[in-house]
């Protein structure tokens, strides 16, 4: 190895240390961030979780409402939504007894909002899907494997 050699792989060292790696790791984390949000909306209708698309649709980057975060290397990605009941439907929850109101026609119940008579349904455990574990675990792996291969380029240019 000759000492221009030795002298552009110095030049190249402190390029990578001067920020050029973290700029690239940042936005590595970014694109991952929007990813996230694809495998936890795919995750959602995968899982059944959902029969309106309110949670679907209500996940975002950067929203102050965002009750998750993904981090990596001292940066932070905010992934969240503000619809109250994401974290029931993924980790699931106790529903409460309730009074529906209606009447039985012939064995049948049928709801009516504005009935006097009901039914009164008991306490009982709804099981989470677990959308939001799903769609981590994929993205650990998608992301280990993202910064592997940046990481590789880096050394392969050195």
């Amino acid at each position: 190895m000759s000492s221009s050699d030795i002298a552009a792989f110095a030049r190249k060292l402190e390029k990578l240390a001067g920020g050029e790696l973290k700029r690239e790791l940042a936005q590595s984390l970014e694109r991952a961030g929007l990813e996230f949000l694809d495998l936890v909306q795919k995750e959602i209708v995968r899982s059944g979780t959902i029969n309106t698309k309110t949670l679907l649709q209500s996940f975002e980057k950067g929203n102050a409402d965002n009750v998750w975060q993904l981090t990596h290397g001292g940066m932070t990605l905010e992934v969240g939504t503000n619809v109250e009941y994401a974290s029931l439907a993924n980790d699931g929850h106790w529903q409460e007894r309730r009074f529906v109101p209606g009447e039985f026609r012939g064995g049948r119940f049928i709801y009516s909002p504005n009935a006097s008579t009901g039914m009164l349904l008991k306490a009982k455990w709804v099981k989470g899907t677990n959308y939001w574990d799903a769609a981590i675990a994929v993205m650990d792996r998608q992301f280990e494997q993202m910064l592997d291969r940046l990481l590789q380029r880096y050394l392969d240019q050195l």
